[in-house]
């Protein structure tokens, strides 16, 4: 006797349905991440606010002793509070131990300046995201820089203003918070100038809380 085959009710359906999306889901999020790691693999290796890190904000909570001198100089110029320096360097390279320190926008350095916003923006060629296609010699130029009123700065006294070095860059990127509101106290709104992102505002504010605490809670023992 041959069994009859049982057919799902209209309730079974819709639960298998239910159960089946969230399943696909996850394995299209998958495939993509996979996709983008072979065909980009630089996207994969910029910072907090890209497809990798989504999960890992907790990561990399302790400030290298070495930077913070760094971090207080640039600060204390540029009226800033040095915890905010720390947080975008975290954010931005995780204190310089990206693989790569350019981005696939074209970003440079340990605190990822885009080259028209280091240089200046009136810079000739100097459009869209900033990119441009500012010659080498004239990227680090301090004259340069004064002419088409960049961001650089020579943070360490060498006569040049270097995205690659440490500290031309953390002076550079306090001189930028500086202008964009933090030495007014516009915390937010100079992380925002930084980098047009909400995700981006959000991950910086994040440890630039957390380290906060982490100091008062030193200052305290």
């Amino acid at each position: 006797m041959k069994k009859k085959k049982r057919k799902l009710t209209a309730k079974a359906k819709i639960l298998m349905i239910a159960l089946l999306i969230p399943v696909s889901a996850v394995l299209f999020t998958l495939t993509a991440i996979i996709w983008t790691s072979i065909r980009h693999p630089d996207v994969i290796q910029k910072s907090a606010s890209t497809l990798i890190d989504l999960t890992d904000r907790h990561g990399g909570l302790t400030i290298p002793d070495e930077y913070i001198p760094i971090y207080k100089a640039a600060a204390e110029k540029y009226e800033i509070p040095w915890t905010l320096l720390a947080a975008h360097h975290r954010v931005e390279t995780r204190f310089s131990t990206m693989k790569t320190m350019v981005s696939p926008t074209g970003a440079e350095g340990h605190m990822q300046f885009m080259p028209c916003t280091f240089v200046g923006w009136g810079y000739p060629g100097c459009t869209d995201l900033g990119k441009g296609n500012i010659p080498e010699e004239d990227k680090t130029n301090l004259d340069v820089i004064a002419k088409y009123g960049g961001y650089g700065v020579d943070g360490n006294g060498d006569g040049i203003a270097d995205p690659y070095n440490l500290e031309d860059a953390i002076f550079s990127a306090a001189n930028y918070l500086s202008q964009s509101g933090a030495a007014d106290g516009d915390i937010e709104k100079a992380i925002f100038h930084y980098n047009h992102s909400d995700k981006y505002v959000d991950d910086v504010l994040w440890f630039y809380k957390e380290f906060d605490a982490q100091q008062t809670k030193q200052a305290k023992q």
